[in-house]
């Protein structure tokens, strides 16, 4: 697996691990599964976020067990911490939230399965290269349970899809923030979203148009023709895969 230093877009750390705190921490993850949690109906934007920093200092502090929680939003613009003004091309198309998270300009709504992942790199050994690493790799290995190739691309965050010519589509985003060595935010895959929505921004700082070869793709988009509770299927299995059990919230 790829173990090279994470993009500063990825990801947002309050406080960093030290060297010697880190060699103190457990090498595996937690012993208790991963609680796993789907939420059918569409979850405001700034309530997600107070229920992921809620929880995510409760794991801190030994309360509650790691999550993942599957959520859809309302269509809305998220800027991270390395966000640029000219970057929101489109100011008033829908809200803009400011994120904690790493990252730049982002795009969710409808059709787009978001995954926050409050869990714990503490307790995983405190190595975020290879947890930002991890990410990747449940990305592309649910993408595989459909015969998609979701590929890595350096110096660019998320994961793509490449075309004849080298063109190449991003299928999906991640950023994550990181708080007493605890990681909420997360990844986005595109399923079957608008499209016509991410013309409101620069993607990830991504610039598209007629002349790039970068553009935004959907599993739809892709002949990839599944619902919402599959897709969510394919995320667990992969994610069991790479991280460990997981068990209903």
């Amino acid at each position: 697996m790829n173990r090279r230093r994470p993009k500063a877009a990825e990801f947002q750390e309050d406080k960093p691990l030290s060297q010697s705190h880190s060699e103190t921490l457990a090498k595996a993850p937690p012993a208790a599964p991963v609680e796993w949690r789907v939420s059918d109906a569409l979850t405001p934007y700034p309530e997600a976020v107070a229920a992921m920093e809620a929880r995510a200092a409760a794991i801190a502090r030994g309360e509650a067990p790691e999550l993942v929680w599957l959520v859809e939003h309302p269509p809305l613009y998220t800027a991270g911490t390395s966000a640029r003004p000219g970057d929101l091309l489109q100011p008033g198309r829908f809200p803009v939230f400011a994120s904690g998270r790493g990252g730049q300009f982002t795009y969710h709504g409808p059709g787009q399965r978001v995954a926050y992942t409050m869990l714990s790199i503490a307790a995983r050994g405190g190595d975020l290269r290879r947890f930002v690493a991890d990410l990747e790799e449940w990305i592309i290995r649910t993408l595989a349970r459909f015969n998609l190739k979701g590929e890595r691309r350096e110096g660019r965050v998320g994961i793509w899809i490449a075309r004849p010519g080298g063109a190449e589509d991003k299928i999906a985003a991640l950023g994550i923030r990181v708080r007493r060595g605890v990681t909420y935010h997360g990844i986005a895959i595109n399923l079957d979203p608008d499209l016509a929505h991410f013309a409101g921004i620069v993607p990830c700082g991504i610039q598209g148009g007629s002349t790039s070869p970068y553009g935004v793709t959907s599993l739809l988009r892709e002949g990839i023709l599944i619902s919402m509770p599959e897709l969510d299927m394919a995320l667990r299995g992969a994610f069991e895969e790479v991280f460990g059990p997981t068990a209903a919230a």
